[in-house]
């Protein structure tokens, strides 16, 4: 007579999937996030829809009232900030400095960045010595920039470009940061020293990245010096070109604080950006309905020459690999 312990007896059917049924789902769903990876991207929506999808929004909406920073108005005037925007005067003088600086300074560190890069790539004594020193101005923060050049480099007559325009025979006194003819000049010349050094680095890490077997290759087929630069190494950079230019032009079009620090947008708001109005009207002005209305404009202008300029870059990869 055989005799069945309970412990080994299994368990009904239905009490095994009442137990287990809460659990097979919870595995289930956990393996559904799993495989498709939003268990990883969670924390950054949660940050991203915090940090920048709620701020545009809310500022949106704050663009389409009268609110300001006594605490006042807040009532919803729909678009006529943006009508008064469009036709403000200061608006249009502002964003025409803001383009201009932009075309003064795109070029010439697009250009500086790629000549510093080739002379670096090609010395081979103290290499180490020119990168840094090409490269340190760029980790300065900008208030120490803007008071350099404001205390020390553009001062009348005791400044150091007056010198240097002395020691060569011409006359100094000139207003660098006071005259209309050269204060936007000047802060491009600030700006090309100063953020040049992340142009040169683009650049000279592509230029590491270039075979060396095409250069050998050239070189025995008889093509100088120039002919090498010519036809190996701008078609070969010409992507890290197209991406400097974007990052250029936008970096450029948010310029900022050497101006606030070295002229407060003078003389007579000659230099004064977009952004400094967009600052004097929200918190000088106590405007920030207004302010907030400016800044979406411009910020439509932003993503304008974003798109335009991926347009070109994407047009000329098609056309290369043709």
């Amino acid at each position: 007579m055989s005799v069945t312990h309970p412990a080994t007896v299994p368990p009904a059917a239905g009490a095994r999937t009442s137990a287990t049924g809460p659990a097979v789902k919870r595995v289930a769903v956990r393996r559904h996030w799993s495989e498709h990876g939003l268990v990883f991207v969670a924390p950054f929506l949660l940050f991203y829809g915090l940090f920048l999808v709620w701020p545009l929004l809310s500022g949106l909406g704050m663009s389409m009232s009268s609110d300001n920073i006594a605490g006042t108005g807040g009532g919803f005037v729909g678009f006529d900030n943006y009508a008064e925007a469009l036709q403000d005067p200061n608006v249009w003088s502002s964003l025409w400095n803001t383009v201009w600086f932009t075309v003064l300074s795109t070029v010439p560190l697009v250009v500086t960045g790629l000549v510093l890069a080739l002379l670096s790539h090609h010395l081979r004594i103290v290499q180490w010595l020119w990168r840094l020193s090409w490269f340190a101005p760029f980790l300065l923060p900008s208030g120490v920039v803007g008071l350099l050049f404001l205390w020390v480099i553009f001062p009348s007559d005791f400044g150091f470009a007056d010198q240097a325009l002395a020691a060569v025979g011409l006359h100094p006194g000139i207003g660098w940061l006071t005259d209309e003819r050269y204060a936007m000049l000047s802060i491009v010349l600030t700006t090309v020293w100063w953020t040049v050094g992340f142009n040169f680095l683009l650049y000279l890490a592509a230029l590491q990245a270039i075979p060396q077997h095409l250069y050998e290759a050239a070189e025995l087929d008889g093509a100088g010096g120039w002919h090498r630069l010519r036809h190996i190494t701008l078609p070969l950079l010409s992507r890290t070109t197209g991406v400097v230019l974007v990052l250029q032009v936008l970096a450029s079009l948010k310029i900022f604080d050497q101006v606030y620090i070295m002229t407060g947008g003078g003389p007579d708001d000659s230099t004064r950006p977009i952004l400094q109005y967009v600052y004097q009207a929200g918190f000088t002005g106590y405007r920030i309905g207004y302010a907030s209305a400016v800044s979406y404009i411009f910020f439509a202008l932003i993503l304008i020459v974003s798109l335009v300029q991926l347009r070109l870059s994407r047009r000329t990869r098609e056309e290369n690999a043709r």
